[in-house]
């Protein structure tokens, strides 16, 4: 069977894109993969300076895996921090890589642009991230589209290691959906905790209808385009064009369905989350994170030995 890896940082509230942009490919796919799937904490300290902000995102994270459907049993749920091969194989990556190659990353040329300070972790970012989608011979990686020069940098750093040290890694394959790579937001950009225009995945009816009604819409226009957008995720065009053409002009009305259906998706998950204790999530994190070592320190073996500093 074919391996799927893939992480989410604990950082600030789930929401539906990344519900939609990824995290929905997970549940479709894990049936037909041996998966493994990561709260990214170390990832996370790039911009996350609060002990207790974290502690809490690593369980709303590994508690969300449960919620949408991933069953721990049979797939993976663990905690990179837990992994130290993680960090070990990113100073292997670091010596193979050149600095330009890393000034290319998106993330990076973007809080340059930005003006923003980018310290060593997020300009490393993409050699961590290769480091932990190669631990696991994994073949695919579900991403949004904006991930996925991520996965193209895991594929050139172990093309680097395989034809310096003979081949060791697999070259993975990033998993799209294209027709849902980008989830609007609520003021019509890309939905990301960063801008602020999100709709929480576990919110409460009434904290889905506030996100709702603060949807950025054109008053010269018909059908609000933004709204239409996100509605799109739930009903297909068909059911869209008799919601939209019974109520053309009515934005309240075509806001209040949208929080209907929302709110008939979200709130299954929602229930099973908040059935989930932190003892469950503890218990699910110290088991993936034996079962993931088990996996890493494998890997790092051969590494070392490839690497020469085995003796």
């Amino acid at each position: 069977m074919q391996k799927l890896f893939s992480g989410i940082k604990p950082t600030g509230t789930l929401h539906l894109g990344n519900y939609f942009g990824a995290m929905r490919q997970f549940v479709e796919l894990a049936p037909r993969y041996d998966c493994m799937f990561m709260v990214a904490d170390y990832h996370s300290i790039n911009s996350l300076r609060d002990p207790g902000e974290l502690r809490a995102g690593i369980i709303d994270i590994a508690a969300a895996y449960v919620a949408i459907g991933i069953d721990p049993a049979q797939s993976i749920i663990f905690k990179q921090s837990d992994v130290p091969e993680h960090t070990e194989l990113t100073w292997v990556f670091n010596s193979l890589v050149s600095v330009s190659f890393l000034m290319q990353a998106h993330a990076y040329k973007d809080a340059v642009a930005n003006g923003k300070e980018a310290n060593m972790g997020l300009f490393d970012y993409p050699m961590l991230m290769a480091a932990d989608i190669l631990l696991y011979d994994t073949d695919i990686v579900p991403v949004g589209k904006d991930q996925q020069q991520h996965v193209e940098y895991a594929r050139e750093a172990a093309a680097k290691f395989n034809n310096t040290f003979g081949d060791t890694f697999k070259e993975p394959k990033e998993h799209i959906l294209e027709t849902v790579a980008v989830v609007p937001g609520t003021d019509g950009r890309k939905m990301s905790k960063s801008y602020g225009n999100t709709i929480p995945l576990f919110g409460t009816k009434d904290e889905i209808a506030k996100a709702v009604m603060s949807i950025v819409t054109d008053s010269k226009a018909e059908s609000p385009e933004n709204v239409y957008a996100i509605h799109s995720l739930f009903r297909s065009k068909d059911d869209l064009s008799i919601i939209y053409t019974e109520n053309k002009g009515k934005y309240k009305a075509l806001k209040e369905s949208l929080i209907e259906d929302i709110e008939a998706f979200a709130a299954p998950m929602r229930e099973v989350r908040e059935a989930i204790t932190d003892e469950d999530v503890r218990n699910i994190l110290r088991e993936g994170g034996e079962r993931a070592r088990a996996i890493a320190s494998k890997k790092m073996a051969e590494v070392r030995t490839k690497l020469g500093v085995t003796i």
